[in-house]
């Protein structure tokens, strides 16, 4: 009989050698794994010729298992904020070591030759990757580069729109003559088209703008208002009443430097040894309860009262223990010394009565 083996596709031991590699059973979960990792193969395949560089992100550390190799491959590369799309799954088709796992596993396993190629990457293939990896980092660059200047011309077109609008604010607003309203209104369409080439506010800013002018000008200045004296509330002739000091006697307030209420300890909680919580006894017997209750509830004695009071005889009487002679023996002298044992008893308490 063939020795023990394990596969590790059928996930089962065998004893028939090497004949299980030519199975069915065998034959179909191998191509159900080679078609598991070959989409990914294909995938990695496609960015030899154009290589995809992207900003770094948590999802970029996934791993696939290699299945010629048995071990976990990363799936990216990945360098600072940079990484190169599929770049660690080619490296690692292309790798000595792979080759040669991935010939014996086909030696092994007994898989169709024309699969083989499939799941290899020649070095002239990633010497090409290499070459598109370095044009793909540089058209990265030159996206990044782009973004940088609109990021910095929004930024700069923001900037000397607020300076324009603080410069307007600072400048002195002249009146102008009603006979020259008509001259300066044309200036100032003809030089608003020319600027607003150039630079043109935005709407709400422009609205915020003019609504705070006009409410600064509305409301009066505290210069203009006219002065107003101190009244004293105590003067004569105030039409004010004066009611009196509402202090309750005996009772203060923080005012008056009295203890706040939320500081004043209640009679109710003024001990200082009084337990908060149950007792340490309480707990014990809440203890003993959760262990009763896991207990099944139908069994002998579930229902009986430990704290009821019971005598001497609540138990039936069957006799005492016995070594030897017969039973009946034992329990006709169990009852003989209790009948004597009741006669004593009863003696001593009729002379205590008498």
């Amino acid at each position: 009989m063939a020795p023990a083996q394990r596969c590790p596709l059928c996930r089962q031991t065998f004893f028939c050698g090497r004949g299980h590699v030519y199975s069915r059973k065998h034959q179909r979960q191998l191509k159900a794994a080679l078609e598991r990792l070959l989409p990914q193969v294909e995938a990695a395949r496609k960015a030899i010729r154009a290589a995809q560089v992207e900003r770094y992100v948590p999802e970029h550390e996934r791993r696939c298992w290699c299945l010629c190799c048995g071990c976990e491959v990363r799936k990216h590369l990945s360098h600072g904020n940079l990484t190169v799309l599929h770049g660690g799954l080619l490296e690692h088709l292309a790798s000595p070591e792979h080759k040669k796992a991935t010939n014996r596993f086909w030696w092994e396993n007994k898989a169709e030759f024309q699969l083989k190629e499939k799941f290899l990457i020649s070095p002239q293939d990633y010497a090409r990757f290499k070459k598109s990896m370095v044009k793909g980092l540089d058209t990265y660059e030159e996206k990044e580069d782009e973004v940088i200047k609109e990021m910095a011309a929004q930024i700069r077109e923001v900037e000397h729109s607020r300076q324009e609008l603080v410069q307007s604010v600072l400048e002195p607003q002249a009146v102008p003559d009603p006979e020259e309203g008509s001259s300066a209104l044309g200036s100032w369409k003809g030089t608003n088209r020319g600027c607003g080439s150039r630079t043109s506010l935005p709407a709400w800013l422009l609205f915020v703008f003019f609504s705070l002018v006009a409410s600064t000008s509305q409301q009066p200045s505290y210069l203009d208002l006219p002065l107003t004296p101190e009244l004293d509330w105590m003067e004569t002739g105030q039409p004010l009443t004066f009611i009196g000091h509402q202090d309750t006697p005996g009772i203060g307030n923080i005012h008056s430097g009295a203890t706040p209420p939320w500081m004043v300890q209640d009679e109710e909680y003024s001990s200082v040894n009084q337990q908060i919580g149950p007792s340490y006894e309480e707990f014990l017997k809440e203890k003993e309860k959760q262990k009763l209750k896991k207990l099944p509830p139908d069994r002998v004695g579930a229902n009986f009262d430990h704290s009821s009071s019971t005598s001497v005889g609540w138990l039936p009487s069957f006799g005492r223990v016995w070594n030897n002679g017969r039973r009946w023996q034992s329990r006709h002298q169990f009852k003989t010394e209790a009948a004597a044992r009741n006669k004593q008893s009863c003696k001593e308490k009729k002379t205590i009565v008498s």
